[in-house]
């Protein structure tokens, strides 16, 4: 990537020499050339929220950024990058969106996530150290920017504009406004399962900000939990890209004698799952990790994963993460183990599934969803 700060080598995480999908896009070259142009004085305390790779605070780096960012992807490449490029450790502080924000900002630079919940949870958490003297710029691309984004700038922080697009990317300017009254924050949300779902019928979700389907059990989801298997006789059990953690909490509910592993790469998802784990009162053990799918689960120690995986990074369609942890389970299954998925019938995800396992079954079915089931012979 070209920036007015010289050219970074970048790349995503995990690396994979055959990745076509670029660490950047044309929104930040966009804002860092706006930034070298305007001579905005970085001085201050410069937070980037949003960050995809690490491409913005590797640029900037030299400025001793702070970068806010859901994903644990996102903070291992950016830990990458930074090596990649000479920058010490320490220089660039590296937060979640569950850790405390800095208490006073001087520059804040958004990518706008593909998620408004998200942005509108993370605005208002850094609302109070944003004042008037604040330079606020956020970037995306056209697809990316909505009338509603716009909104939310404006309603939380202070009058807001863009700018011409360039490259089919926009920047967003907003200007803060004094002592402006903000709403509350409504995240995280909760609401109440309905009945015929199985164990966790009429149980509770809890959702923070960004997590899939915040504010209502998504059909996919639904049937899943509608033909989970019991359990029984299964003492380690992974919901694997966990999100609020309901599916391994149903398997809790219905099997207390299995210890549970919730994992996912969202640290906004994994603090959902604990709390929905804790707010069903479920008796039996559980481990909630942030990470890389199975990274870090020893071989042949697993008797169930549980999967719903995404076919989405950011704005690519990839099959790459379904990939990986259909991989990462077959290593981590003990013999006889099994890998339940569910996922959109026009996946195909059988075909993966055979290849690797050399067996995949129809559980259930309907015109839009599957349930596999394959076994680690």
């Amino acid at each position: 990537m070209t920036t007015p700060w010289g050219d970074l080598a970048l790349t995503r995480f995990p690396e994979d020499p055959r990745e076509r999908l670029r660490a950047w896009d044309a929104s930040d070259e966009y804002l860092l050339r706006h930034l070298a142009e305007q001579a905005i004085p970085l001085s201050g305390t410069v937070v980037v929220v949003g960050d995809r790779w690490g491409a913005l605070v590797t640029a900037l780096a030299a400025h001793r950024p702070t970068q806010i960012t859901d994903s644990y992807l996102t903070q291992e490449a950016t830990r990458a990058n930074l090596a990649r490029h000479g920058v010490e450790p320490g220089t660039v502080r590296l937060l979640t969106t569950q850790d405390a924000p800095p208490d006073r900002i001087d520059v804040l630079l958004v990518r706008v996530p593909k998620s408004l919940a998200l942005l509108e949870d993370q605005l208002l958490r850094l609302a109070p150290a944003v004042h008037e003297g604040t330079v606020v710029v956020g970037t995306g691309m056209v697809k990316e920017i909505h009338t509603s984004t716009l909104q939310l700038f404006e309603r939380i922080l202070g009058p807001t504009r863009t700018s011409l697009a360039e490259r089919k990317a926009r920047l967003i300017f907003c200007t803060p406004a004094p002592s402006p009254e903000r709403p509350g924050n409504p995240w995280p949300y909760a609401y109440t399962l309905p009945d015929g779902i199985g164990a966790v019928s009429q149980g509770t979700v809890v959702n923070h900000a960004g997590v899939f389907c915040a504010d209502r059990l998504d059909i996919g989801t639904r049937f899943f939990l509608g033909h989970l298997p019991d359990g029984k006789g299964a003492r380690r059990v992974v919901d694997l890209g966990c999100g609020n953690g309901i599916v391994g909490t149903a398997v809790a509910l219905a099997n207390p004698e299995a210890e549970v592993l919730f994992v996912d790469e969202s640290f906004q998802a994994l603090a959902s799952a604990e709390a929905t784990f804790r707010a069903n009162g479920v008796p039996g053990h559980a481990e909630f990790r942030v990470g890389d799918g199975m990274a870090g689960v020893p071989d042949g120690s697993v008797d169930l994963v549980l999967n719903n995986p995404p076919f989405h990074s950011h704005q690519a369609t990839t099959d790459a993460t379904a990939w990986r942890m259909f991989t990462g389970a077959r290593r981590a299954l003990r013999p006889g183990g099994e890998l339940w998925v569910i996922g959109n019938r026009h996946l195909g995800y059988h075909v993966k599934l055979r290849r690797l396992f050399g067996n995949s079954e129809l559980v259930a079915g309907d015109p839009k969803f599957v349930v596999l089931r394959a076994v680690k012979r």
